[in-house]
């Protein structure tokens, strides 16, 4: 797992720029150029890795902290609590009902980073169609 905690005033305007730059890369391209300062070498980045970079940037330049964590990275229930931003004991409750699949080392419950985003995107799916039938049910009411 590598994490930022806190960019700097300096590192959200460097991520604010990067930003920028990088708005009208088109994912479709197989590859895509990165020059780095004070070299004239282009370094070759897979497209697939353009909107991670771009949503990294985006959070730094907000202000807010950032973890990459590899989608085999086993997590404890404690980084899986932190990750979603809720308390550890929510998180066991989830494991327990089946939410969330994991696997026990010993007497500790282990939880694959891909099972927790798989978890994510279906609550905020959920959450999604929720919304899309509040809001058609209000248009319905004509409380718009």
């Amino acid at each position: 797992m590598s994490a930022i905690e806190n960019p700097s005033t300096v590192e959200q305007e460097q991520a604010r720029q990067a930003l920028n730059a990088l708005r009208d890369v088109k994912p479709g391209d197989s590859t895509f150029d990165v020059t780095v300062t004070g070299t004239s070498e282009a370094v070759h980045l897979p497209s697939s890795a353009l909107e991670l970079i771009r949503e990294v940037l985006a959070n730094m330049a907000a202000g807010q902290g950032v973890t990459v964590v590899p989608a085999h990275a086993e997590l404890t229930t404690q980084q899986a609590a932190e990750l979603l931003n809720v308390s550890r004991p929510h998180v066991i409750k989830l494991l327990d009902q089946g939410h969330i699949r994991y696997r026990l080392v010993g007497r500790h419950r282990r939880i694959l980073a891909s099972s927790l985003l798989e978890y994510r995107r279906t609550q905020q799916g959920d959450a999604r169609r929720a919304a899309d039938d509040l809001a058609a049910l209000s248009e319905e009411l004509g409380l718009h």
